[in-house]
């Protein structure tokens, strides 16, 4: 139970995942308010821990729906278990015949099979998806619903009703009211924009790029067994590879993989010559890749990093690659064009100075 944003804070530090106060405001608001919240920001900075963090710190289940293009509410509600229904159909069969023994026309069937078409539409026979889990869980829980902008708009509209009145309509069996109101998270990557609808029913939250301390402090917690210097070495890598106009920046996680594939590689600093065999492991695309080796030497730069005491606060100054050098535009062809054309001009008889006389 999140009694306070001070305890929130703590709570969430006890799960291993350092926040600060706007963050822990936010989560600490939610549960009180009942309100989902929206997590919008770049892949891998922690949107989808939060909510794992969050339903350990709260003693609750997680129940996660991964959204994809596609994804429609049979999916994420419910769907009926056709099989089990053919099977217990054949089963009883000699008890179906016997309900329309005396029966002497298809009206008569029809009314006969309408009395108990509800036997094979119960819940005997239904398969819950997260949301309907979510929704008919006697005990709270905490639903994750991930990156929700890869969903079409048509089932961000299915959503609004679950995320105002936490209840959902199943035709069959009518509505569905939550017993108990799940903690609700939401999270964007930002490859669309939602709407408005959706935003006004939560609690906005945007979660960035940490700063260089707080970064620092999250290599330590997870990556204990690194050392001091080269966590410190880490970081400052990390802050210089975001700098530059990359397709994909390297995020947190990408940042403790880097470190924890450097301990298991053993190393006790960051060199240019482990540097350049491990940006793999940060780099996903090949145009980044390039850039990156452009940029190398002032990358490597980082590894000069400064004794503990100056590691303590980030860098006052901002980070920027240094700037290319001015290329011409024009290739030689172009720059020889006036004297090529002055001598095919004067070329005619009667021109001396290249005018036509």
């Amino acid at each position: 139970m999140f009694a306070s944003i001070e305890q929130t804070i703590a709570q969430l530090r006890d799960q291993q995942y350092l926040c600060d106060r706007k963050l822990a405001t936010v989560a600490f608001l939610a549960l009180q308010m009942r309100k989902p919240i929206l997590i919008e920001g770049p892949a891998g900075v922690g949107k989808t821990e939060l909510a794992k963090v969050v339903a350990k710190a709260l003693g609750r289940s997680l129940i996660r729906l991964q959204c994809y293009g596609g994804l429609d509410e049979a999916h994420a509600l419910y769907e009926w278990e056709y099989g089990k229904q053919l099977l217990y159909t054949q089963i009883l069969r000699d008890k179906i015949s016997r309900l329309f023994e005396g029966v002497s026309d298809l009206h008569q069937a029809v009314e006969q099979l309408h009395l108990h078409e509800d036997v094979f539409f119960s819940e005997h026979f239904i398969i819950h998806r997260p949301i309907l889990q979510a929704i008919s869980s006697p005990d709270p829980v905490v639903l994750l619903i991930d990156e929700l902008d890869r969903a079409e708009e048509q089932f961000e509209a299915f959503l609004l009703e679950v995320l105002s009145d936490f209840q959902v309509t199943v035709p069959e069996l009518g509505t569905v009211k939550a017993t108990t109101i799940p903690y609700v998270i939401i999270t964007s990557n930002n490859t669309r924009d939602l709407s408005d609808a959706l935003k006004r029913r939560c609690l906005h939250l945007f979660i960035g790029y940490p700063d260089e301390q707080r970064e620092l402090e999250i290599v330590r917690m997870k990556v204990p067994a690194l050392q001091e210097t080269l966590a410190a070495q880490v970081v400052a890598v990390i802050r210089r590879l975001r700098s530059l106009d990359l397709r994909k920046a390297p995020s947190i996680s990408e940042t403790l993989d880097w470190a924890q594939a450097l301990v298991l590689l053993n190393a006790d600093t960051l060199t240019p010559a482990l540097l350049e065999e491990t940006l793999h492991l940060l780099i996903k695309y090949e145009r980044d890749t390039q850039q990156v080796n452009d940029q190398l030497p002032w990358i490597s730069e980082a590894l000069q990093v400064p004794g503990p005491e100056a590691t303590a606060a980030p860098a006052a100054i901002p980070l920027r690659p240094p700037l290319r050098p001015a290329e011409s535009r024009s290739s030689p062809l172009e720059q020889r064009r006036p004297e090529l054309a002055a001598g095919y001009f004067t070329s005619y008889p009667g021109r001396t100075d290249g005018r036509t006389g």
